[in-house]
């Protein structure tokens, strides 16, 4: 068994791997890590290996406690990866790109991938039908369009995401509204549209926090799947045990 661990910027996702299936996730708050811990290794005392995709909300103390229960994978620019990565600058490159490239590879191998995380910021991501990872592109995501909005504005406010029954909004929130949800998804359209001018048979991998809102309203066929980065976490804690 393999524990995956997610660790964003207030909370921490965990998953329990049993080959290729997951069979527990669970999602905790930042200080709530080692007591989690605690109870999945008790729960699960089979848990043989861990890997960790951290943003740096997760002290040194808290990944050492880790440490004690299982052998840990720390994700790197320095981990090893199954595809040739071509990005200008490699040591820059989030690890979250990387794991949701890996699950790409192993989704769809030899094949044209565009993978779309819609997260905090919008990830767009490009593995080619030679295995090899371009790179892409990184734009603000739902929320943090309606944070700008409000943060850097004297009188609009602060919104959380809905469904629009039309574009044009008659009350300022409405306008909000259609600006944020119709402006993501022309772009995430647009952008679709761009890559399969140039990539024959381009498969579109939707995934994040988003993955499920903005499915529905997109024009291009894509594969939604909310689980894919801890999908690419496991099989990089595999590609990394050889």
């Amino acid at each position: 068994m393999n524990l995956i661990i997610d660790a964003g910027n207030t909370s921490v996702k965990l998953a329990i791997f049993k080959k290729t299936e997951i069979i527990h996730l669970e999602s905790v708050a930042t200080s709530d890590f080692v007591t989690a811990l605690k109870i999945i290794f008790k729960s699960y005392p089979k848990i043989q290996s861990a890997i960790i995709s951290s943003v740096g909300a997760l002290s040194k103390e808290q990944m050492n406690v880790l440490a004690v229960f299982c052998e840990v994978h720390e994700l790197s620019n320095a981990s090893k990866v199954p595809f040739k990565n071509s990005y200008a600058s490699p040591q820059t490159l989030g690890v979250d790109r990387l794991a949701l490239a890996t699950a790409a590879f192993y989704f769809n191998p030899h094949q044209n991938n565009l993978i779309i995380d819609a997260g905090t910021c919008i990830t767009y991501d490009m593995l080619n039908d030679f295995d090899e990872y371009l790179g892409g592109a990184i734009s603000p995501g739902v929320q943090m369009r309606y944070n700008a909005m409000h943060n850097q504005t004297a009188k609009l406010p602060l919104l959380e995401k809905k469904e629009i029954l039309d574009y044009i909004g008659n009350t300022t929130e409405n306008c909000i509204h259609s600006g944020v949800v119709n402006g993501v998804t022309l772009e995430i359209d647009g952008v679709i549209n761009l890559y399969k001018s140039r990539f024959e048979d381009l498969t579109i991998i939707l995934t994040g926090g988003d993955a499920l809102f903005l499915s529905k309203r997109l024009k291009n066929t894509i594969f939604a799947d909310s689980k894919f980065l801890l999908k690419g976490l496991n099989y990089l804690l595999e590609y990394n045990k050889h």
